[in-house]
Parts: structure tokens; sequence; C-alpha cells
């Protein structure tokens, strides 16, 4: 069970804090992922995070701007977005990353949370 909240609409140069949080399985043994869907577009992954949170690995789109973090004692994975554009606009997913991939997700994903970034 996947719950991302912390979505809204930005000006352009401005800031959000995704969260998600997870249940029904064990969080510290999967890496985790965030991915992005636009309209007519595929989703894609934007951000992903080792299990311990030693390693982290992002599109080169939101390189430098985006980070991601998990805190593993709260089942909890974040993704900060600074300095945001209008093409960062879209529905943002979480999931844990499939056992063995560095992209696939692991599990049905959640019902997103929708990020809008205004010019």
């Amino acid at each position: 069970h996947l719950v991302e909240s912390g979505g809204g609409l930005v000006q352009a140069g401005g800031s959000l804090k995704l969260s998600c949080t997870m249940s029904g399985f064990t969080f510290s043994w999967y890496g985790m992922g965030w991915y992005r869907q636009t309209p007519g577009k595929e989703r894609e992954l934007v951000a992903r995070i080792t299990f311990n949170g030693e390693d982290t690995n992002f599109a080169d789109s939101v390189k430098g701007r985006f980070t991601i973090s998990r805190d593993n004692a709260k089942n909890t994975v974040y993704l900060q977005m600074d300095n945001l554009k209008p093409d960062d606009t879209g529905v943002y997913y979480c999931n844990a990353l499939k056992i063995g991939s560095t992209v696939n997700p692991a599990w049905p994903w959640g019902q997103g949370t929708q990020v809008t970034v205004s010019s």
C-alpha cells in the first residue's frame, strides 16, 4: 500500500517536498523510486535510492534540483524538489524497486500526487 502526498501548485523556481508512506511489505529491504507521469508520455523514473539510503540516482532532467531521501523507521521516502520548472508538472508516484532491478516497480501503483508548476 502506497500513499503519496505533498503535491500542489507552485510557481516556477519554487519548491515542494513529496512524501510517500508504505505498508504491507518490509520497506527496508527495497530500493525506492519516484516516478513522474505527464500527459501523453509514459511514466518515467526520476529518482531512486538504495535500500539503505547510501546511493541515489536521478534522471538528467532533474539532476541538481531534486533530492531523494528515506526514513526506514517511518517506512517513508521523500522527494525534495527545488527550482521547479513547468516541465516538472505531472503526477508523481513512488514505488519500491523490484529486487534486482533499478527501474521496474515492485508493487501496484498508489494514487499519486499532482504537481503543477506555473510559469
